[in-house]
């Protein structure tokens, strides 16, 4: 159970992270909120592919999964960032 509580915050701290790092200008969050983020993204990127019937036939890395939450992790970012009022822009 603890290995995978770790594994989870693993997977969002590296989802988390690329979301950020695809997502044009800087997001003004913390590292925990960038892992809680990245790790939802992550799971509901993985349910998401799985409902719409992928099947990881290879055995390996389920890269799709770990795309799409990518892609989730960012809408969640971006909606984070609109609902706290926190501008991605830098102030001069």
């Amino acid at each position: 159970m603890i290995g995978t509580i770790i594994g989870a915050i693993v997977v969002g701290l590296i989802v988390g992270v690329l979301a950020r790092l695809v997502m044009p200008g800087k997001q003004n969050i913390g590292v925990i909120m960038t892992v809680l983020l990245g790790a939802v993204g992550s799971f509901l990127g993985t349910w998401i592919t799985y409902q719409v019937g992928y099947a990881n036939s290879n055995g390996g890395f389920a890269i799709i999964p770990f795309l799409v939450g990518i892609v989730v992790a960012v809408v969640l970012i971006a909606g984070y960032l609109a609902i706290t009022g926190r501008s991605n822009r830098v102030h001069h």
